[in-house]
């Protein structure tokens, strides 16, 4: 099998509007919340410590109950989404 090597998109040169910082947060909670579901409909619950076993994760709390380091990686997700979306050509009208 031949090694797989990531190649995202650079997103280097795409620098969002101000305006999106709300955005970005709420997009970064229901990343948080999509991940949150899929994981419970799968059998997870919430645990003290992960233990992939047993199925216990610690993140599986409301989003504003996560620490600032979990919260980081699911605005990364957003702020990149939200990036590849300008590099792409589209815009973001809010009605």
């Amino acid at each position: 099998m031949k090694k797989y090597i990531p190649q995202p998109i650079s997103l280097d040169d795409i620098e969002l509007p101000h305006e999106l910082e709300n955005l970005l947060e709420q997009i970064a909670e229901n990343v948080h919340e999509v991940w949150s579901a899929n994981r419970i409909n799968d059998g997870w619950q919430y645990g003290l410590k992960r233990d992939d076993s047993l199925k216990l994760h610690p993140c599986l709390v409301p989003y504003e109950e996560l620490d600032e380091n979990e919260k980081l990686y699911d605005r990364a997700t957003a702020l990149a989404s939200l990036k590849l979306i300008y590099k792409l050509g589209f815009e973001i009208i809010k009605k």
